[in-house]
């Protein structure tokens, strides 16, 4: 498996500890993300993760800023990406199993570390359901 991980400097510490995670799963990690504290522009982190995601080059991407909202904003420009913004496990599981996405969107200003490491680990773990999904999914791009 492959993921793409981006992030401002909001979510430097988080992505840390992801990418620790990812690479104990034997999961390769393309980081896109800035390693500093210091203020930088998210939409810098987040194009190349939903550039990749949007080419078949990974499977998922994960991308991290203050609010969640800037980066999933961000990534869903770009086609056939579906960032989801999460801030709980479940919330989490229902937008691979429902809206099969593959972007996981982090808040990390209103979740915490451990919050975080669990919703990747659902986001990775939990299939789409397909179904009557599949017809709701394939309406969301504009093409």
């Amino acid at each position: 498996m492959k993921i793409a991980i981006g992030n401002d400097h909001a979510g430097t510490t988080y992505k840390n500890k992801i990418v620790a995670y990812l690479k104990e799963q034997n999961i390769e990690v393309t980081n896109y993300g800035t390693n500093e504290e210091e203020s930088v522009d998210y939409p810098d982190f987040v194009h190349p993760v939903a550039k990749d995601v949007e080419e078949d080059k990974v499977n998922f991407g994960i991308i991290i800023c203050g609010s969640g909202n800037g980066a999933s904003m961000t990534a869903n420009k770009h086609q056939n990406v579906r960032a989801a913004l999460c801030w709980t496990s479940e919330i989490t599981a229902l937008a691979r199993e429902h809206n099969n996405a593959n972007v996981l969107s982090i808040p990390a200003r209103f979740t915490s570390a451990h919050q975080a490491l669990d919703m990747v680990k659902v986001f990775l773990n939990t299939k789409f359901e397909g179904g009557r999904h599949q017809r709701r999914v394939e309406k969301i791009a504009c093409q």
